[in-house]
């Protein structure tokens, strides 16, 4: 009440001269523009960083990974962990069974290399032996000496029943032995042998489309 009485008291002459003139439509619609093209910049500016360093949208283009994954299927790839190793300068070595997407050059027939990225799933890590013989993928390494058949123990286990070729490759350091789940449809480390794992660009974290079939990897 204290303040509204000396609010009342003030001579008229002060209270006219206390207003302050009412902001131009003109100064409001720039503040909006402004504000507008600097969410418009920023977004450019971040939104390639997150593709380069966090995370990026993908397509399947093809039916090599088939049953886990369907050609037009919308993926997100992480990719925090790729950056964290060069952050750190130590190699980043995906884990067995994880789906990851990685830059390949093969000159497919032309007389130049062509770059594509490719998604696959982890086989065989650094020190592993992997044989492909009679259908079967086995791996041998100081944990299992004796072998083990890797497609009957990890995710896609009871629904890869045959793998083609006749392979017997010892996986080298910082590399990693990728096939499709499509072992019948699928060009991979049967073919063009072991990958560095610099060339790895992320792992597959979601399948975002179609709705229907999201799923989290």
């Amino acid at each position: 009440m204290v303040s509204s009485l000396l609010a009342m008291n003030e001579p008229m002459s002060a209270l006219q001269t206390d207003q302050s003139p009412e902001p131009s439509k003109k100064s409001g619609n720039r503040r909006e523009l402004f504000s507008t093209l600097g969410i418009i910049l920023a977004a450019l500016i971040i939104a390639p960083l997150l593709a380069t360093f966090v995370f990026q949208t993908y397509e399947v283009d093809g039916p090599s990974m088939e049953t886990t994954l369907q050609n037009k299927d919308r993926l997100i790839v992480t990719k925090t962990s790729r950056t964290w190793s060069k952050i750190t300068r130590k190699p980043y070595v995906p884990k067995r069974y994880e789906v990851v997407v990685f830059n390949h050059k093969d000159s497919y027939g032309l007389t130049s290399a062509q770059e594509k990225q490719l998604i696959k799933r982890v086989i065989g890590l650094p020190g592993d032996r992997v044989v492909v013989k009679k259908g079967v993928v086995t791996i041998y390494n100081k944990s299992h000496p004796d072998g083990y058949a890797v497609d009957r123990e990890g995710p896609e286990a009871g629904v890869i029943k045959d793998t083609e070729g006749n392979i017997d490759q010892t996986v080298g350091s910082n590399e990693i032995f990728l096939m499709g789940d499509n072992r019948a449809n699928s060009l991979d480390s049967r073919a063009f042998g072991t990958v560095r794992v610099e060339h790895v660009v992320g792992k597959l974290a979601v399948r975002i489309y179609p709705f229907d079939n999201a799923q989290r990897f």
